[in-house]
């Protein structure tokens, strides 16, 4: 039982660590400024839980696609090439007040775009307008689905994903 309570901190505070400061930090924190917090906390929250459940496959698949030796020389050239890329962006970048500002200027965008739309709209148009909404608009709120994505796709190339995957 012990291995199992290690290895959960380990991760836990590996993820932590890594994911603070970055950029769907900083999109989760500005969503959840403007937006009811809780649609966007279980947005982002089931971003993370779809994405480990993707990792954790890719992390069981993986040894059986590929030899014990070829999946251990994989897993630390990408550890060593990650090393390097977060050193290379931590010397070239001055802070994560940029990104903070790049962030907030995207969601700025969005929020002017949709400001653009009025609500001079009649209860038939209300209804009109429900009848004509995507799948998943009908079972899930916007800002739900605008958690959830600005999330899924942030760390869909992040590094902390990889770290997470059982490769052994």
């Amino acid at each position: 039982m012990s291995t199992v309570v290690q290895g959960f901190t380990k991760s836990l505070a590996m993820t932590v660590l890594s994911e603070i400061g970055d950029k769907t930090f900083f999109a989760a924190a500005i969503l959840a400024m403007r937006h009811p917090r809780r649609l966007v906390l279980s947005g982002c929250l089931g971003a993370l839980i779809v994405m480990t459940i993707l990792s954790v496959l890719v992390g069981l698949a993986a040894p059986n696609l590929l030899s014990r030796k070829w999946s251990h020389h994989i897993t630390t050239l990408l550890f060593f090439g990650f090393g390097l890329w977060s050193l290379w962006d931590a010397f070239k970048e001055d802070g994560d007040d940029d990104e903070f500002a790049e962030v907030e200027a995207k969601l700025d965008a969005d929020l002017k775009a949709n400001a653009g739309a009025t609500k001079k709209s009649s209860k038939d148009d209300d209804d009109l307008k429900k009848q004509k909404r995507s799948f998943l608009l009908q079972f899930f709120s916007p800002i739900f689905l605008k958690a959830f994505s600005i999330t899924f796709f942030g760390e869909w190339g992040d590094k902390s994903q990889v770290s997470i995957c059982p490769i052994e």
